[in-house]
């Protein structure tokens, strides 16, 4: 098949892909390998004749007109899986980094404006806190795994409360699940100490975090959001973040990204990272093997092995 990418992406992971044509032109192409930050509209999918397969780099795919895609019977493939473990890392690493003042105190000390003493530079620890996570999906448990472990209380929202019931006893999802305790939106803002959001992104969940919600959360409370920026209205977080009506946040995606607010910029008590959830070179290879596998299962017509989304 004749293969055209979007994006350059690391070779490694599409080295059983050789008896194809890589990098083919896009008017040729059958099957069009996309990146969660490249815009697949429906004029390029319109301007594609021979495309059968958007086989997509990322786990979310509201990149892709699929509108567009279902007119032409175009089927959509995701890589859900090899971005759990690096994005659920990101996030525990931006908890860290926004309870213990990581990058603030980096910041003063190279500044030379930093002061030792014992009752100086004081932080929050993680320990005997509670997170709470909104999206209890792959990213969400491997998050609350790296929390329970830290000696954390996780609760957490879904659509629905999760049931161990599927899971084998050796599976650590089951561990999961029983330790977690699953209670209401307003609950979870009200009652933890780090709020994680965790979830995909869909219109109904537009602004899921707003002024009212960020009113119900904890004034020494943190926000957390390494899913997608459109969760929070961030006219509403930068008011809050400089009231004092939550203690901080910790971001790796933004509203209007990839334009990032002058006044989030400024604030001392947020910490900032440029959408790099999914963004380890062991992530992006296995990412690049995924495409491939649902590349292959397409071409051999095998749906149980391909991720579908459309």
């Amino acid at each position: 098949m004749k293969i055209a990418f979007t994006t350059e992406l690391p070779r490694e992971g599409f080295r059983r892909l050789a008896g194809h044509e890589l990098y083919a032109p896009r008017e040729e192409a059958e099957v069009l390998v996309s990146t969660f930050d490249y815009r697949v509209s429906r004029d390029m999918i319109e301007a594609m004749p021979a495309l059968r397969l958007i086989a997509n780099f990322g786990a979310g795919y509201n990149n892709i007109d699929l509108e567009g895609c279902r007119e032409r019977g175009i089927r959509v493939t995701n890589t859900p899986q090899p971005v759990v473990e690096p994005t659920a890392e990101l996030a525990f690493a931006l908890m860290i980094d926004i309870a213990r003042r990581v990058s603030e105190f980096d910041r003063l000390v190279r500044s030379g404006e930093v002061q030792f003493g014992v009752m100086r530079n004081l932080s929050h620890s993680l320990y005997g806190k509670t997170l709470g996570i909104i999206g209890m999906g792959r990213i969400g448990q491997a998050l609350a795994r790296r929390a329970l472990a830290s000696g954390m209380r996780v609760i957490y929202h879904n659509r629905k409360k999760l049931s161990a019931v599927s899971y084998q006893p050796s599976d650590w999802h089951r561990e999961v699940i029983e330790q977690a305790e699953y209670v209401d939106f307003q609950t979870l803002l009200q009652d933890s100490d780090y709020v994680s959001l965790n979830l995909p992104y869909t219109p109904e969940v537009h602004y899921l975090i707003g002024k009212p919600e960020l009113g119900m959360m904890k004034r020494s409370a943190y926000l957390i959001n390494t899913a997608r920026g459109a969760h929070v209205h961030e006219e509403a977080l930068v008011e809050a973040l400089k009231s004092g009506i939550i203690a901080g946040a910790a971001l790796d995606v933004y509203e209007h990204e990839p334009a990032i607010s002058s006044e989030l910029l400024s604030l001392p008590n947020v910490v900032l990272s440029p959408h790099t959830g999914t963004g380890t070179w062991e992530g992006r290879i296995a990412m690049g093997e995924n495409v491939t596998d649902n590349i292959l299962a397409f071409e051999n017509n095998d749906t149980t092995k391909m991720n579908i989304v459309l």
